[in-house]
C-alpha cells in the first residue's frame, strides 16, 4: 500500500491522492453511484473485469475499462462524472496493489453487515465480471493457449463454478460465513496468481510494465 500522503496515478495519468488506510472505494457507493447513472454493471462487476484486464493489458486497461463499465450512460450527466471518479480512483488504487504485490490487495464486496445471501450474490458477479475480462478484446492466440493450461485453466473453471453458487438458509450461519471467508479469499489469491502468470502479455522487452 502506498505510504502515507503518497500520490498514486489515475487511469490516464492524472495524480490521486489517496489514504493509504482505507480501501480506494467503498463497495456499496460504488455500486449505488453505478445505478444513479444508468450503468448496467454492479460494483462487483466492475472490480472483477479490471482484476482481469488489468492482468491482460496492465496500466492499458483504463480507458476500455471505464468505457466498457459505463457503456450506455449519458457522458454528458454529472452523475456519470461521480462514476469516473470513484472509477479512476478504484482503477489507480488496484493497479498499484497488483503491480506492486501487495498483500492487502481484496476484491471489492459488500462488508460483513451485509447478510450472506447479498454478499454471495456479490462474490458472483465479481467472478462474471472477472472472467468476462479474460476473454474480451478479442485476446491473441498465445493468451488463449495459457487461459487453456494450468493454473488459469483451474481457475477460470473454479470462477464459474462460483459464479452458481448459492446460500443453504438451512445451514448454520456460522458455516455459511466460514464459507464465504474461503471464498473471499480463494478470490484475492486467484486475482493475484492471475496476475502473476499473465505478466509476459504486458512486460516491454526490458521487463518493465508498458505505460500507456
Amino acid at each position: 500500500m502506498a505510504a502515507a500522503g503518497q500520490k498514486v496515478r489515475g487511469r490516464r495519468g492524472r495524480q490521486i491522492q489517496r489514504d493509504p488506510v482505507e480501501q480506494s472505494v467503498n463497495h456499496d457507493e460504488l455500486d449505488a453511484a453505478l445505478k444513479r447513472c444508468g450503468a448496467t454493471w454492479d460494483a462487483g462487476q466492475a472490480h472483477g473485469l479490471l482484476c482481469s484486464r488489468l492482468a491482460v493489458l496492465g496500466a492499458d486497461a483504463g480507458s476500455g475499462w471505464l468505457d466498457q463499465v459505463l457503456a450506455g450512460s449519458d457522458p454528458d450527466n454529472v452523475l456519470r462524472r461521480e462514476c469516473e471518479i470513484l472509477l479512476d480512483a478504484l482503477y489507480a488504487y488496484t493497479h498499484l496493489q497488483l503491480s506492486q504485490r501487495r498483500s492487502e490487495f481484496q476484491p471489492l464486496l459488500p462488508d460483513d453487515s451485509d447478510s450472506t445471501i447479498i454478499r454471495a450474490e456479490a462474490i458472483a458477479h465479481w467472478c462474471e465480471g472477472f472472467l468476462h475480462g479474460l476473454v474480451s478484446g478479442s485476446p491473441d492466440v498465445g493468451l488463449k493457449k495459457r487461459l487453456a493450461d494450468e493454473p488459469l485453466s483451474d481457475i477460470i473453471k473454479d470462477m464459474l463454478q462460483i459464479t452458481r453458487a448459492t446460500v443453504d438458509e438451512d445451514t448454520e450461519e456460522e458455516t455459511n460465513e466460514a464459507a464465504y471467508a474461503d471464498l473471499v479469499e480463494y478470490l484475492r489469491v486467484a486475482a493475484q496468481l492471475t496476475f502473476e502468470e499473465l505478466a509476459e502479455f504486458r512486460l516491454a522487452p526490458d521487463g518493465t510494465e508498458v505505460l500507456h
